[in-house]
């Protein structure tokens, strides 16, 4: 299979709403993802289709998965994303509905940063990432709400600035949300950065 631009866009079974596909990203659908295609052209159907109902058929490659498996759908098709050489992750339809898939999805996002690659959940006008030691820009207008978590335990060396409510090398721990509901300032620019662990961010796109 062709690996095809530097994106690869991920449709999940959850109604993504409205979808900004660039124009030469490679395109993954789970399972129920299939409905809300419209008129793009996916590269690659992937599933148990347990969700569907039906294994579609399509004028590109179909994988059927067992319904008994380690791997969420969303999680096979990140492997094979992965094996193709794609470092930027885009998953839409992911957010919402089952609390534990949501969960999971969340978790997967850790799981793209561990293999060198960068994953973000978007829906529901939010966009959500995650970071290991590392720093991250995130745009945003003034007074729109974006939150930093601490999803594995404790993150120390934690900084923002240009953001309402800045932290200088500040050690958050998973069991206390001091990271929620900050704001962006007129700036439109947040740095946020971690030297030992990792971050959970969420903001208003």
């Amino acid at each position: 299979m062709e690996k095809r631009g530097k994106t690869c866009v991920v449709i999940g079974a959850r109604d993504p709403g409205v979808m900004h596909i660039p124009e030469d990203a490679f395109v993954m659908v789970c399972d129920g993802g299939y409905q809300y295609l419209g008129d793009i052209r996916p590269d690659l159907i992937i599933g148990d289709f347990d969700s569907l109902g039906y294994v579609p058929e399509a004028d590109c490659p179909v994988v059927c998965l067992p319904a008994e498996k380690d791997d969420t759908d969303i999680m096979a098709a990140l492997r094979r994303g992965i094996e193709l050489g794609f470092e930027n992750f885009i998953l839409y339809g992911c957010m919402g509905g089952r609390p534990d898939h949501a969960y999971a999805n969340y978790q997967v996002l850790g799981w793209l940063t561990r293999q060198g690659a960068r994953g973000t959940l978007m829906g529901d006008g939010w966009s959500i990432t995650h970071i290991e030691n590392s720093t991250i820009t995130l745009q945003g207008e003034a007074g729109k709400t974006f939150s930093v978590f601490a999803p594995e335990g404790k993150a120390e060396g934690v900084s923002i600035t240009g953001a309402k409510y800045p932290l200088d090398n500040y050690t958050m721990s998973g069991s206390f949300p001091i990271g929620v509901s900050n704001e962006f300032t007129e700036t439109g620019e947040v740095t946020v950065t971690v030297t030992g662990g990792s971050l959970l961010l969420m903001w208003e796109a």
